[in-house]
């Protein structure tokens, strides 16, 4: 978290979109995590934005290419969280709206499958294992999607 004389109302917010990729195992959802490339964190499948792509399907990429997953997207976010992007001389504040993905599928190969790890987990256990406190709480919140 940075510090100093950094209000929120000083920086400068940077977006992201986020997949939520879901499924039902038995009578429990779980959701699919990843780790982030520089810190190791478990987060979700997330990413900028993409030039003439709807945010939505933008998501659903993410996590294909993240953590080898697809599916159905919802078209309206379930939620968002902040967290601070860790650069190299600085942070970035990131607002991150984040898309429901129904996974069918599990794909056998994936472009970043050698840059992560992938686990699945009950809502309960991720939001535990996540370092955002609002992803935390959205996550919580994810089993009234059932």
């Amino acid at each position: 978290m940075p510090r100093g004389n950094v209000g929120l109302s000083q920086a400068v917010i940077l977006y992201q979109v986020a997949a939520l990729p879901l499924r039902k195992k038995e009578a429990l959802l779980e959701v699919c995590l990843v780790t982030t490339r520089e810190t190791g964190r478990w987060t979700v499948p997330k990413g900028w934005p993409m030039k003439g792509i709807k945010d939505f399907m933008a998501a659903k990429i993410e996590a294909e290419q993240e953590a080898g997953v697809t599916g159905n997207p919802d078209k309206k976010p379930f939620g968002t969280f902040n967290y601070w992007k860790r650069r190299d001389a600085h942070f970035d504040l990131v607002r991150v709206e984040v898309y429901p993905l129904w996974v069918t599928k599990k794909l056998p190969k994936w472009k970043e499958q050698a840059e992560r790890q992938v686990r699945w987990a009950s809502l309960e256990e991720a939001s535990i294992v996540v370092d955002e406190p609002e992803l935390s709480a959205l996550l919580i919140k994810a089993e009234t999607l059932t």
